[in-house]
């Protein structure tokens, strides 16, 4: 990283919580482990969560002060026998995206979108695959690769 320690924001969907912990655990010790900061933000749920990087932005805004470099979105939507599931995945996977390429942001996204709790746990576990931790280290690859290019 450059010689600014990057601040990340971590949004957590707490739906399921004990899932969103592992990730957020996942999250923080890479990102500890890089010598980044961060702040923690809790909504209910997925869909929420391109909403609370919004606010965090218009804050910016209107305080004219840039206060994230990056941003974390966690959390895990499990299909049901509705297709809530597929609103829920397809709106806030387009609503990061959109901020991501609207403003410029470095967001990774960490939903995990799968089809029960045993799917769930093997991506969010810290001992498997880790998701939480990915998602942290591509964030902070994104922050590098901005001030690679001055922004």
């Amino acid at each position: 990283m450059a010689d600014k320690k990057p601040h990340i924001m971590i949004v957590e969907a707490r739906f399921y919580d004990d899932i969103a912990n592992e990730l957020a655990n996942g999250a923080i010790e890479a990102l500890e482990a890089a010598g980044a900061t961060y702040e923690r933000f809790e909504v209910a749920g997925a869909f929420e969560i391109p909403s609370a990087i919004s606010y965090a932005l218009i804050h910016e805004e209107m305080e004219d002060k840039q206060r994230f470099d990056g941003y974390i979105a966690l959390g895990c939507v499990i299909r049901g026998e509705t297709s809530h599931y597929d609103y829920v995945c397809g709106e806030s996977a387009r609503g990061l995206m959109q901020l991501s390429m609207d403003y410029g942001l470095a967001v990774a996204n960490g939903i995990l979108t799968v089809e029960n709790s045993d799917q769930a746990w093997a991506r969010a576990a810290r001992d498997q695959k880790n998701k939480g931790g990915e998602v942290a280290k591509a964030c902070l690859g994104m922050i590098d690769l901005k001030r690679q290019f001055g922004l």
